[in-house]
């Protein structure tokens, strides 16, 4: 509460401020790990993000182990449990948290750079990175919340489809299983896997750190050192295996009692860096990813009124994430919504879109970049992607100079070597559509 009172009239300030889009500045310390830092001026604030490949596609025969130790790591450091922790950063203002997903686990700080806050901030970050202590009791405790997440997700059926979906895409590849791993894995995990992942992924040449803020270079420089500095070189993190193709179509129907069908459908299409990104990202806001205008939104809610949310998205991660498509239908129409998905895919890829959509496409995505990068936190995770996909220096600075360059001919030529409808897997959840 404290951080929100001292930073709102800065806020309101910043708010009515043009934005240019910022030049990165990279370099990596002395034990491997790179450093991507944007100095900001406008408040006296920072935003950090330490990223390490450590997400669950690691997890190889401990499912679960990467999240895990995500959120046991910030329950006890040094001789201070969570309450000294939580009780350090509040002191001072700060936000901070920690997280895991399919690909990277993530450590957050955001504070003020007045030093008599963001010194103890750091420190108390830094202790986190370079000395968890995984106390047993934090390890009982999250281990339980996980197995309430769990069965929580049972009783969702957009969690149950999401589940089957990622399973059927991808087989026996490590982003099949979920982050939160099984109950029956996640009752197995003991304090030892969870400090035996720690010291394997979290190492300076598996890092990444991403600094936005009121910090000159030898700041960050410094900000950078006290952090990870701490950490041994350790190894990258090897290279993930390739994702198998889907050679045809499947279609899963889980039977649950509910009023509405979910359905997903989808495959493995496109990895971050993908030279096919732009044609694939700008062809799709077309598609299904513009809201209420997009095609699909058109045909299976505005005209038809089947569905109240109707859309498609690529998932790009560090190797082929899925093109997903999704709807939610009452159980009485939810077939009949899913030949109109199915058939609105088809026909854009027959003839894809036409200029006049490309061209307000075009205008809407290059037209709200700048509210993507409008604020620290929403440019360091940029700074943060930029730097563990390996993407250039310059990505933000020409994005919409790419998005610009799309042409109607790359678009189908790219969405019909990269999506077929007759390999994809189709999940439905719910009574309808069988």
């Amino acid at each position: 509460m404290r951080f929100v009172k001292l930073l709102l009239p800065l806020l309101l300030a910043w708010s009515g401020l043009a934005l240019a889009v910022p030049r990165i500045q990279h370099w990596q310390t002395g034990n491997g790990a790179q450093v991507y830092f944007v100095p900001a001026r406008q408040l006296p604030m920072v935003d950090v993000r330490v990223v390490f490949d450590a997400g669950s596609a690691r997890d190889d025969r401990h499912q679960g182990v990467a999240k895990l130790t995500s959120d046991v790591m910030t329950e006890g450091a040094g001789k201070l449990d969570a309450d000294a922790i939580a009780a350090r950063f509040d002191a001072v203002g700060a936000e901070f948290g920690s997280d895991a997903g399919r690909d990277s686990a993530v450590l957050s700080l955001r504070s003020l750079t007045d030093p008599q806050l963001l010194r103890p901030a750091l420190q108390t970050m830094a202790l986190i990175l370079r000395d968890p202590t995984f106390p047993a009791k934090a390890l009982a405790r999250e281990r339980n919340r996980t197995l309430i997440a769990l069965q929580s997700e049972k009783q969702r059926p957009g969690a149950v489809a999401e589940k089957a979906f990622f399973q059927a895409l991808y087989g026996d590849h490590p982003y099949a299983h979920s982050p939160l791993g099984t109950p029956a894995s996640v009752r197995r995990l003991t304090g030892a896997d969870l400090r035996a992942f720690y010291r394997r992924y979290y190492v300076g040449r598996n890092a990444v750190v991403a600094i936005v803020g009121d910090l000159s270079r030898a700041q960050a420089e410094q900000m950078a050192q006290t952090l990870v500095g701490g950490l041994p070189s350790g190894e990258p993190a090897p290279a993930l295996p390739p994702v198998p193709a889907l050679h045809q179509a499947r279609d899963i129907h889980i039977s649950q009692t509910t009023a509405q069908t979910q359905v997903l459908m989808g495959e493995p299409v496109l990895r971050r860096g993908d030279p096919d990104y732009f044609a694939l990202y700008v062809g799709n806001h077309i598609l299904g990813g513009s809201g209420m205008v997009s095609r699909i939104a058109q045909e299976v809610r505005e005209k038809r009124g089947l569905a109240y949310s109707a859309y498609s998205f690529f998932m790009p991660m560090r190797r082929e994430g899925p093109f997903q498509l999704g709807l939610q239908s009452k159980n009485s129409s939810a077939k009949e919504a899913l030949q109109v998905l199915r058939a609105t895919l088809r026909h854009f890829l027959a003839d894809g879109p036409s200029a006049k959509e490309l061209q307000e496409a075009k205008e809407n995505i290059t037209g709200g970049f700048p509210l993507n990068i409008d604020s620290n936190g929403k440019l360091v995770g940029y700074l943060a992607m930029i730097g563990f996909y390996k993407l250039p220096l310059d990505y933000l600075d020409r994005f919409n100079s790419r998005v610009e360059a799309v042409t109607l001919a790359q678009i189908r030529d790219a969405f019909r070597r990269r999506v077929a409808p007759d390999r994809m897997v189709t999940v439905t959840v719910g009574s309808g559509a069988q």
